[in-house]
């Protein structure tokens, strides 16, 4: 039984309530494994839903003769999480994290099975964004969790395994899903994710215990409705301007959308600056930690989403494999991440310091963006590999490095906040990198085809065009009647992949330059501190790259996680 003491008032004396410290009786590595697999599995099933739906979309398509819907089934999903995260952060701060944990588990599982009974493309697209709206308590919250029991000097071993978690999910989801509509049914993509949620759904339940301190709160409903709109109109904006299935970039519905969205943003920001309990307190931004480290990890989201979904298509178009063995072909990647996650965070918590490994993955990236841009129609698969192993082992040192940036450098009662912003800002990286390089893509593509094409062919280039990117296999099976056409849709998507890996070096570079701005702070070797009487001033540490100042402890507190 942890022992509890009564703090202050924070209203009487402008001090966040004093929580429990791991410092006195911290948990062992095996209680910790033991938390950490609950999270992980309730990770796992978010970052799985992310990219497990692909291949099954042409069979779903097909079953619903819905081809113009296609991409509500992937956007839907996107908005909710994205844009539910921070709240679910905030949320947590006030009530814990256990429960609301819990209660993302059960809204995704719902919405799972849910899903999988879905009988026409409205129904799926409903339940779709409603499992978004678990999946974005499932990856903040897990994160969130960690950094309650563990301290950040020995974090960055355990977060260390959820970049694994992340780049398993990426290179599982496609085999899982080819499998899954191959074998039984697409409807099974969305049923698979029942046992593994009721076995997280488990060990929580036994394992997890709200241990936090509780404090009077007062739920921003005004800042939660406009930041969701805010987002989402400007999720919408990037996910409908210039897709088949959407409007043009000029059309009076995108700059309406962008404008409604620039204004909500707007509209929040100036609210949260006069709420008493913000969403997003805006004195987070004046940390040079919270802000670096975010502004590295959107730019690391539009290099990371925004030009590696597209390698699955050059596998399939440029070397003809089937999209199951496209995403075999993707365990460099995979590799890359895992071996650098784990690495990067076993060293962290042995060494104490971070930096170096933001700074030198954001270089690796770079490096390895230039090199995917060298791709060509006679690349070896050998030399895809290692090109593709160099762009994970980046990615691997910088991901979960910049959360425990953020949330060493923050107070313990923003922890929550901090972390699901952080995985906000990436994800809003990659939803704009994913508009603006696939508009690249799709503007480039066009013009490579037109100059590859013969003479006869070039009237059907806007159809050849949307059968590379929407449906390999077709244009795999036209190669075999037309293999002149073939050949120049292969050599003219491998041109237009090189630029758009071409444009995302400056943009990984940009990151480079603000993985150099993170300043170094001292990792706490206690879970909380008691530093977060002052918004604006950071409550970790007396000043940004000095250790932190004070830590309040409590005794018998390490059981605050365990029943």
């Amino acid at each position: 039984m942890s022992t509890t003491a009564t703090p202050p008032s924070p209203s009487s004396t402008g001090a966040a309530p004093v929580v429990s410290s791991a410092l006195d009786a911290p948990l062992s590595h095996r209680q910790i494994l033991i938390v950490f697999s609950g999270l992980m599995l309730g990770m796992f099933l978010a970052a799985l839903d992310q990219s497990v739906v692909g291949t099954a979309l042409p069979t779903i398509v097909g079953d619903f003769h819905s081809l113009n819907r296609l991409t509500w089934v992937v956007t839907a999903y996107l908005l909710t999480s994205t844009a539910s995260a921070p709240l679910y952060g905030k949320i947590s701060d006030l009530f814990g994290r256990k429960k609301i944990f819990q209660f993302a588990i059960v809204l995704f599982l719902a919405a799972s099975a849910l899903a999988g009974l879905s009988q026409n493309m409205n129904e799926l697209i409903a339940f779709r964004g409603l499992q978004g709206l678990g999946a974005g308590g499932l990856i903040v919250l897990a994160m969130s969790i960690i950094g309650d029991v563990v301290p950040p000097a020995q974090r960055g071993k355990y977060q260390g395994y959820f970049g694994a978690v992340f780049g398993l999910a990426s290179v599982a989801g496609p085999l899982v899903g080819g499998f899954l509509v191959e074998q039984i049914s697409w409807r099974w993509i969305f049923y698979i994710n029942l046992p593994i949620g009721a076995l997280a759904l488990f060990v929580t339940s036994i394992v997890l215990k709200d241990g936090a301190q509780r404090r009077e709160h007062q739920i921003d409903y005004v800042g939660a409705l406009l930041l969701l709109a805010g987002v989402s109109a400007l999720l919408l904006t990037t996910t409908l301007g210039g897709s088949p299935q959407g409007f043009p970039w000029g059309s009076w519905q995108i700059i309406t959308l962008l404008a409604a969205g620039v204004m909500l943003v707007a509209a929040f920001v100036a609210w949260e600056k006069r709420a008493s309990e913000p969403i997003v307190p805006m004195y987070l931004f004046r940390k040079r930690v919270f802000t670096a480290s975010n502004a590295a990890g959107f730019i690391v989201g539009v290099a990371m989403f925004g030009a590696i979904i597209y390698l699955p298509i050059y596998l399939q178009v440029v070397k003809g494999v089937s999209p199951t063995i496209s995403g075999l072909m993707l365990l460099p990647l995979m590799a890359g991440i895992l071996i650098a996650s784990i690495t990067s965070g076993q060293v962290i918590a042995r060494i104490g310091r971070y930096k170096i490994f933001p700074v030198v993955g954001t270089a690796v990236m770079t490096i390895g963006m230039y090199l995917l841009s060298m791709l060509s129609v006679g690349t070896s698969s050998m030399v895809d590999s290692l090109m593709m192993f160099v762009v994970g082992t980046g990615l691997g040192l910088v991901m979960q490095v910049l959360v425990l940036a953020v949330q060493n450098g923050v107070d313990y009662k923003d922890l929550g906040t901090a972390t699901s912003l952080s995985n906000f800002f990436r994800s809003m990286g990659g939803a704009f990198g994913t508009a603006i390089l696939g508009a690249i893509l799709t503007d480039r593509l066009g013009g490579n085809l037109l100059a590859a094409l013969p003479a006869a062919a070039k009237p059907h280039v806007k159809q050849i065009a949307q059968l590379i990117v929407g449906s390999p296999a077709q244009l795999k099976a036209l190669g075999r009647v037309q293999p002149a056409i073939y050949a120049a849709a292969r050599l003219a998507y491998v041109h237009t992949i090189d630029t758009v890996f071409l444009v995302a070096v400056p943009v990984t570079a940009a990151a480079f330059l603000c993985a150099l701005a993170l300043p170094e702070i001292k990792l706490r070797s206690t879970v909380h501190s008691a530093g977060g009487a002052k918004r604006g001033h950071d409550a970790a540490a007396g000043k940004e790259g000095e250790p932190a100042a004070a830590e309040a402890t409590l005794p018998n507190a390490a059981d605050a996680m365990l029943v």
